[in-house]
């Protein structure tokens, strides 16, 4: 009977033994799996890690274009004949004209098909260019970003080394210059002449135009784009636009040779075509 008893004891130790050690081996992969989710947020952070340049800064360069309407019209439209439909980009509301500044802009609307700088193949201004429906090429260095468009091979420098804006000049681009706030570029844009509107309904600015564009990551593939404009003499009081820019992945890609052609220099004013080799 003893030897029953401790036979029996034996027996229920090795049972014990062998449950335990079929519990652990059932419990393990639990653990391995639980460690595994532990470090998996590691791999998305690194994968959208933003690209800097060497000195720090966030580094655009890139093949970047915007997709929305807002060449046509800044403001929230419906669609008509050569102008798709558009949400708007211009927040807080309708444009601040002062009151006798509408005649202007009315003026712009009726002579949209021929007066307006795309139909003269003249440069857009800023912030105009940023949404035109075209790439562009941004390359960043220490001293300025340089961004090259494909609408008519415009090349804008902005310099980000410190230097003042020049004194008694205007061109159709205005003179940039830039400064780092934080992971914000942030530009300074003057010296402007007044030939040119902010869309092809003819919402426009004088030569006392001041833009002050915010270039900033979403993601890496995704730019936030702001501008501030002010202009005391087409407007009551500052306002912005803002809009996402998107990176072009395609393989290859790159801004392409855009020469445009003139309205007068295709159409005569009765709406027949000219003759191309006047």
């Amino acid at each position: 009977m003893k030897v029953s008893s401790r036979l029996l004891y034996a027996l229920t130790i090795v049972v014990w033994v062998a449950a335990a050690a079929a519990a652990t081996r059932a419990q393990a992969p639990p653990q391995r799996a639980t460690a595994a989710r532990a470090v998996a947020p590691a791999q998305p952070r690194a994968a959208t890690g933003l690209p800097r340049t060497a000195d720090g800064h966030p580094d655009f360069s890139g093949v970047w274009q915007t997709l929305n309407a807002a060449a046509w019209d800044i403001e929230a439209h419906q669609a008509d004949t050569g102008t798709p439909p558009g949400e708007g980009v211009v927040e807080g509301g309708p444009l601040p004209y002062r009151p006798e500044a509408l005649a202007k802009r009315k003026e712009n609307f009726a002579k949209r098909l021929t007066g307006d700088t795309d139909a003269k193949c003249y440069m857009p201004g800023v912030p105009r260019i940023t949404y035109m429906p075209y790439p562009f090429r941004i390359v960043q260095t220490r001293d300025m970003t340089s961004i090259m468009y494909e609408y008519i091979h415009i090349v804008r420098t902005i310099y980000t080394n410190g230097t003042k804006h020049p004194e008694g000049i205007d061109w159709w681009m205005g003179d940039s210059r830039g400064h780092w706030e934080g992971d914000t570029l942030v530009v300074d844009v003057i010296d402007f002449n007044d030939q040119t509107t902010f869309d092809k309904v003819g919402n426009y600015h004088s030569e006392a135009l001041h833009v002050v564009e915010r270039y900033s990551f979403i993601d890496k593939d995704h730019l936030n784009y702001e501008a501030t404009i002010e202009d005391p003499k087409v407007y009551t009081r500052p306002w912005k636009m803002s809009m996402p820019i998107y990176r072009r992945i395609e393989k290859n890609v790159r801004p392409l040779e855009y020469d445009c052609y003139a309205f007068e220099h295709l159409f005569n004013l009765k709406g027949t075509p000219a003759d191309p080799d006047q």
